[in-house]
């Protein structure tokens, strides 16, 4: 069975810690900006939530998961010729 490709946990955390660290403190002084900021960092968390609840799920079912980093790296892979090893 092929391995289920998902993002690696670190884009998530990348894109937390940009979101509260600096896109929260860029908007400060707008209310509005800064709501749409909050529920973006509340919707990451989610689909983070929601990718970990899925790779137990894997886990149960005996479902090889693969933690990708990039598309490109998988298309390079696949590339006729090319023996650089998917991730």
């Amino acid at each position: 069975m092929e391995p289920i490709p998902l993002p690696s946990p670190i884009h998530y955390e990348l894109l937390l810690q940009l979101l509260e660290r600096q896109t929260l403190y860029a908007v400060n002084q707008n209310p509005s900006a800064r709501e749409q900021v909050q529920q973006l960092i509340v919707t990451l968390r989610k689909a983070q939530s929601q990718q970990k609840q899925l790779e137990s799920r894997c886990q149960r079912e005996n479902m090889p998961v693969e933690h990708r980093w990039s598309l490109n790296e998988v298309a390079a892979a696949k590339t006729p010729g090319n023996s650089a090893p998917a991730e």
